[in-house]
């Protein structure tokens, strides 16, 4: 019964929950913006590759 009322009045376990939800968050808007940019950033590279190329 103490373990059970030690680990209800234990903070730290909802700040890593916390952290890792903001985490989460923080992925998914990631992953989405490089979704929505994929041909821009596609293209960057491509054309950074070329400029590589034809300088060398």
């Amino acid at each position: 019964m103490n373990l059970i009322k030690r680990l209800a009045h234990d903070e730290e376990a909802g700040t890593a929950v916390e952290y890792g939800l903001i985490t989460a968050v923080i992925a998914v808007a990631l992953i989405a913006a490089l979704v929505a940019f994929r041909d821009e950033i596609s293209g960057m590279f491509n054309r950074a590759g070329n400029r590589v190329r034809t300088t060398t």
